[in-house]
């Protein structure tokens, strides 16, 4: 797979790439996945992505294998216990947002049925393809992730202003933002 034309923003490490080529632009339709890239891009919030992604699996252990279930009930114990593991990224306002967004996205299924038919209609369910030629063309965000954003907010969601709704919808394929001559888009 070396020798395989990939976006650039992913050479600089093998943990880049692996995600690059199995996750990244992947549609996603489960709910415990969207979750999961949910909780995780929340906590990018002005970090880079490699160092969510390299504490990944402290954050999945921590945060009960990202069940949206549990975490939604989380107490005073447990949240102290997440502010101090020095795995994950020990921000009060972010792990207290876990918590109100675990609630939040169930009162979305709820109402929709699941989060994955609430999130996906906003794009009438399939992917929009943006045919980058190189990542210059490449957007933080666009007016879609800013509506997205919007209602999230409206809904009691936090840390999801439209460049970490934009990111969210990369990382679970609702946009694919792979440039024109990567390899997986053969």
């Amino acid at each position: 797979m070396e020798n395989k034309i990939r976006c650039k923003w992913c050479l600089s490490s093998d943990l880049y790439k692996k995600y690059h080529d199995e996750e990244w632009g992947k549609p996603v339709y489960d709910d415990p996945t969207l979750f999961e890239f949910l909780l995780l891009e929340t906590f990018q919030t002005g970090l880079s992505w490699i160092t969510i992604l390299n504490k990944r699996e402290n954050f999945r252990k921590a945060f009960d294998n990202f069940d949206y279930k549990k975490i939604a009930q989380y107490e005073d114990s447990k949240i102290q216990e997440l502010l101090l593991d020095a795995g994950i990224i020990r921000n009060k306002l972010k792990v207290y947002s876990a918590i109100t967004n675990a609630q939040n996205f169930m009162k979305i299924q709820n109402e929709f049925g699941s989060f994955s038919k609430y999130i996906w209609d906003f794009v009438d369910g399939k992917p929009i393809d943006n045919k980058l030629r190189d990542l210059s063309q490449a957007q933080a965000t666009t007016p879609l992730s800013d509506k997205i954003s919007r209602d999230l907010k409206k809904r009691g969601f936090k840390f999801v202003g439209s460049t970490v709704v934009y990111a969210h919808m990369q990382a679970t394929g609702m946009v694919n933002d792979h440039v024109e001559d990567c390899w997986t888009r053969s």
